[in-house]
């Protein structure tokens, strides 16, 4: 049985000072059997947190990454920058990137491309929005999201992560019940099974508002391999009880 994932996604927050408390908060809270933890910062702060976690235990993650490798694109980051700094994951296809960035799921694609040829490992995020759940889409939307992924690297799918984050249920208070976010879940593990004979071994993370009150009903349901955590992940006691439910 594989350990769960827990990634942290502090999505445009954080300061020298706040990041140093946090990080200094969930290292001395850290279970020594503790399941795979992760950090997703901002690229300003990835070479503080660098120094930070090295031989530490958890693995530092990006945000996002370019869809190029190299030129003109000012404000771009590309994966090669990003492994200069020891970052093990990088978040593509966020929600909010798809928002408020227009991120179609061709370029998501291919930045998980990017990823994997940098040795980064992709947290490819889908889900639906709450119009598209009330139409019955939802099933239909993240196998569309997943599918451009799995086109574009099939060879090596079974390197990626994959985050449902149903958009209704992010930093909404929402949260879908354990039930939604295991069918869901379900269909991402069927998805990938049609594609790689490895699909077990990825990890299929839950990122919708999952916190300290309901990350460990979450983690009980059987494809739910992990979490994508974005408010909680600010607080260094509702991290380190999320870690800690995903750790049993």
């Amino acid at each position: 049985m594989k350990k769960k994932l827990i990634a942290g996604n502090w999505k445009m927050n954080g300061n020298l000072a706040a990041n140093q408390a946090l990080l200094e908060g969930v290292l001395s809270g850290l279970p020594e059997s503790a399941c795979h933890v992760a950090v997703c910062v901002p690229s300003a702060y990835l070479a503080q947190v660098q120094g930070m976690l090295a031989g530490k235990g958890i693995d530092l993650g990006s945000q996002d990454v370019s869809a190029h490798e190299q030129g003109a694109y000012t404000g771009e980051v590309s994966a090669a920058m990003l492994k200069d700094f020891g970052v093990r994951y990088a978040i593509v296809g966020h929600s909010e990137r798809r928002q408020y960035h227009g991120e179609t799921d061709a370029l998501v694609a291919t930045k998980a491309q990017r990823a994997l040829s940098a040795g980064i490992t992709p947290i490819v995020c889908v889900g639906e929005t709450l119009a598209q759940r009330e139409a019955g889409q939802t099933e239909d939307v993240v196998k569309r999201q997943l599918a451009a992924v799995i086109h574009t690297n099939g060879h090596c799918i079974s390197e990626i992560v994959v985050a449902y984050e149903p958009v209704w249920a992010i930093g909404t208070g929402k949260t879908a019940s354990p039930e939604q976010a295991q069918a869901v879940h379900a269909v991402l593990r069927a998805q990938l099974k049609a594609a790689s004979d490895h699909a077990e071994r990825i990890h299929i993370l839950y990122g919708g508002s999952m916190n300290a009150a309901n990350a460990a009903e979450l983690l009980a349901q059987t494809d739910i391999d992990g979490g994508l955590i974005g408010g909680a992940a600010l607080k260094s006691a509702d991290f380190l009880t999320i870690i800690g439910a995903a750790s049993r």
